[in-house]
C-alpha cells in the first residue's frame, strides 16, 4: 500500500513537471531614487528613477510566470507605490500598487515585495500611483510573451518597443500645489513630448538644418545644434530593409492624447491592451494615456534613407512640438536625417475622426470571448468639472474622490467600517434634467470616499458620460482605466446616453477587450465587465492632474474571499492596529 502511494506520488509529479518547467519566477531588485536629468535637454530637474535609470528597467516574462519585485524606497521624504498597469492581479489584489486602495505607501528606507502572476501575454507597463509620481518619470515597460510552446497569431522578424510620455519643466510638487490653489492655477501644456524618455525643447529641424548648411561636418547627435549632449540625440529604432517588426507601444502620458506615425509607412494594428484584435491597417495610431498597442511595421520603403517617427498632440490645442525619433534603415548611419518632413498629424479637434478610429478596433473573434448578453448592474458616471469651497475639482456624479488614510482593501477585509464612508452608496446615475452641453447650473460638488459594492460574479455595464466644463463650449477627452479587470468596449456615441435608444446599438458581436478607453467630448462610452476578481479596485481618468483633482471611483467585489493579505500593506491608518507579532 505504501509502495502504491509512492508510485501515485511519482506519477503525479511527472504529470506536473511540464507545468513547473513552463513557468518561472522572475526576480527583480529595485531602488527608487531621485535622478538629476533633462529629458528634453533644457532645464535640469529631479525625476524619479529606478536603479538610476529613466525610463525604468523593462520587465520581460512569459504568460504564467510569477513576478517578484523587491522595491526599496530611497526617496528621502515621500512614499511610493508601483502599479502594474493591465495586470489583473487575480488572487493578489494587494499587489495592484494603488496607494490608499490596495496598500499603504512604501515609506522612505522601507522595502516592499510585490508578488504576482502574469497570466496573459500582451503589452503592458508599470508606473507610480502615489501623488503625481508618474509625471516625474516613474514608469517602465512590462512585456509578457506567450507561454513556452505557444505562438503568436501573426508573424514578425524582430521586436521593438516604445514608451510615449510628456514632460514639464515645473516640478510635480509645484504642480500639485497649483492644482490645489485658490484661485486655480492650471499646470499648462507640457513643454515637450518624449519618445522612450527622449525629447526636444526650444529647438527645431529648421535650426538644425541651418547649422548643417554652415558646417557640413556637423554630427547630428541632437536636433538642438547648440546642445551636443549625447542624451539629446533622438531615440533611434534600428531596422533592416524588407523585414516585419512588431512594435509594442504604450502611452504613459500625464495629460496628452497622441497620434503616432512613421513617415511613408503604414501600420497594422494587431493587439490592444493585451488582447488580440482583428488586424487593421492604418496611416497612424491614436493612443490615449494608459493604452497599449502592438503594431506590425513592414520596412518596405526606400532603404537608402531614414524616416521620422512622430508623436503629436490631439484632443487639446497643440502648444507642444511633436516628439521625434528616427527609424534607421541599416546600414544607413543613425545620424542620417530623413529626407522627408515628419508626418502631418490629423486636426487636433476632429472628434468625428477620432471616434471613427476608435471604432476600427474590434476583437479577433477566434481568440476572444464575447461578453455576456446582458448585465444585471448598471452604473452611469457623469464626468464634470466643479467647485468645492472655491477650489476647482473634477467630480463623478457630483462627488470628487478623496482617498482615505486607511487602504480600502485592509479596512473592508477586516471590518474597519469607520475608516471610510462604508455605509453610503455612491450615486449610480445623475439627474434627468442635467444639460451636458452647458456649464453646470450649480457648479458646487462634494467630496466623498464611498465604494461601489458589486456582487461577485455579476455582469456590470458602465456608461461614461461626458459633459461641458465650467467654461462655456469646452469638453475634454478622458481616458478611463479600470484596475483588476479587462472590459468589453460596447460602443461610443454623441450627446446624452439613452438606454432605450443606444443600448440597442451595443456591439456584442466583436467588441474589443481593453483596460483603458477614451471618453470623447460631449459623448458617452459604454463598457461591460464581469466582477469576478475579489478585491478593491480603482476606476479613474488616467490623466494625472484629473485623478489628483478627484476624477475617479472605487469598486469592491468579494473582499471576504481575499486571503493571505501581507502584513506590509497594512501599516498605515487604522490598519496599524491589526499588525501584531504574527500579523492579522
Amino acid at each position: 500500500m505504501v509502495r502504491n502511494n509512492h508510485l501515485t506520488l511519482l506519477l503525479s509529479c511527472l504529470v506536473m513537471l511540464p507545468l513547473m518547467v513552463e513557468s518561472r519566477i522572475r526576480h527583480f531588485k529595485w531602488e527608487v531614487n531621485y535622478l538629476p536629468w533633462s529629458p528634453d535637454c533644457s532645464t535640469e530637474s529631479l525625476l524619479i528613477a529606478i536603479n538610476g535609470h529613466f525610463p525604468g528597467p523593462t520587465i520581460r516574462a512569459r504568460a504564467g510566470d510569477a513576478i517578484v519585485v523587491e522595491l526599496h524606497n530611497k526617496l528621502p521624504t515621500e512614499g511610493v507605490v508601483i502599479h502594474w498597469h493591465g495586470i489583473t492581479q487575480f488572487e493578489s489584489p494587494w499587489a495592484d500598487g494603488t496607494a490608499s486602495i490596495s496598500q499603504c505607501a512604501i515609506n522612505p528606507e522601507e522595502t516592499f515585495i510585490y508578488r504576482f502572476k502574469v497570466d496573459k501575454a500582451g503589452t503592458y507597463f508599470y508606473h507610480g500611483h502615489h501623488g503625481m509620481q508618474r509625471s516625474a518619470g516613474l514608469y517602465g515597460s512590462l512585456i509578457v510573451e506567450v507561454a513556452e510552446g505557444k505562438q503568436e497569431p501573426f508573424h514578425y522578424n524582430a521586436e521593438l518597443s516604445l514608451l510615449l510620455s510628456d514632460w514639464w519643466h515645473q516640478s510635480i510638487y509645484q504642480q500639485m500645489v497649483d492644482l490645489h490653489s485658490k484661485p486655480f492655477r492650471w499646470i499648462g501644456e507640457p513643454q515637450s513630448l518624449l519618445i522612450e524618455g527622449k525629447g526636444r525643447h526650444n529647438c527645431s529641424l529648421k535650426a538644425y538644418e541651418e547649422d548643417k548648411n554652415k558646417d557640413p561636418d556637423l554630427v547630428p547627435t541632437t536636433l538642438c545644434p547648440k546642445n551636443n549632449k549625447s542624451e539629446c540625440a533622438p531615440h533611434v529604432l534600428q531596422v533592416e530593409p524588407n523585414k516585419t517588426y512588431r512594435l509594442r507601444i504604450a502611452s504613459v502620458t500625464s495629460l496628452a492624447s497622441l497620434n503616432f506615425a512613421f513617415g511613408n509607412h503604414k501600420l497594422v494594428l494587431v493587439e490592444a491592451d493585451g488582447s488580440y484584435i482583428q488586424p487593421v491597417t492604418v496611416e497612424s495610431l491614436d493612443i490615449y494615456s494608459g493604452e497599449t498597442y502592438s503594431l506590425l511595421l513592414h520596412t518596405n520603403q526606400d532603404p537608402s534613407t531614414n524616416y521620422w517617427a512622430s508623436a503629436s498632440i490631439i484632443s487639446r490645442h497643440p502648444k507642444t512640438p511633436p516628439g521625434l525619433a528616427i527609424l534607421n534603415y541599416r546600414p544607413n548611419p543613425s545620424s542620417l536625417l530623413p529626407r522627408s518632413a515628419p508626418p502631418t498629424p490629423p486636426k487636433w479637434n476632429d472628434t468625428a475622426r477620432a471616434i471613427a478610429f476608435a471604432r476600427k478596433i474590434v476583437a479577433d473573434p477566434l481568440r476572444n470571448t464575447n461578453p455576456p448578453a446582458s448585465a444585471i448592474h448598471r452604473i452611469v458616471l457623469l464626468n464634470t468639472q466643479n467647485k468645492i469651497n472655491g477650489y476647482t475639482k473634477w467630480a463623478i456624479n457630483n462627488v470628487s474622490l478623496v482617498l482615505p488614510a486607511t487602504p480600502y482593501l485592509g479596512s473592508i477585509r477586516y471590518g474597519l467600517h469607520s475608516a471610510f464612508d462604508f455605509h453610503t452608496n455612491p450615486p449610480e446615475d445623475f439627474p434627468e434634467n442635467y444639460d451636458i452641453f452647458r456649464p453646470p447650473q450649480n457648479p458646487n460638488a462634494t467630496t466623498g470616499n464611498a465604494v461601489y459594492k458589486l456582487k461577485l460574479g455579476s455582469t456590470v455595464d458602465v456608461i461614461l458620460q461626458n459633459a461641458n466644463l465650467l467654461t462655456e463650449g469646452t469638453s475634454e477627452v478622458h481616458p478611463w482605466h479600470l484596475h483588476g479587470h479587462d472590459f468589453w468596449v460596447l460602443g461610443f456615441g454623441d450627446g446624452r446616453f439613452n438606454w432605450q435608444r443606444d443600448a440597442a446599438r451595443f456591439n456584442l458581436k466583436d467588441p474589443p477587450r481593453k483596460n483603458t478607453v477614451a471618453l470623447f467630448p460631449y459623448g458617452w462610452t459604454a463598457i461591460r465587465f464581469v466582477a469576478d476578481n475579489p478585491g478593491v479596485w480603482a476606476f479613474h481618468c488616467h490623466i494625472e492632474p484629473h485623478l489628483h483633482m478627484g476624477m475617479g471611483v472605487v469598486i469592491a467585489e468579494g473582499v471576504d474571499r481575499v486571503r493571505n493579505v501581507p502584513r506590509d500593506v497594512l501599516g498605515c491608518g487604522m490598519t496599524r492596529r491589526l499588525i501584531g507579532p504574527h500579523g492579522p
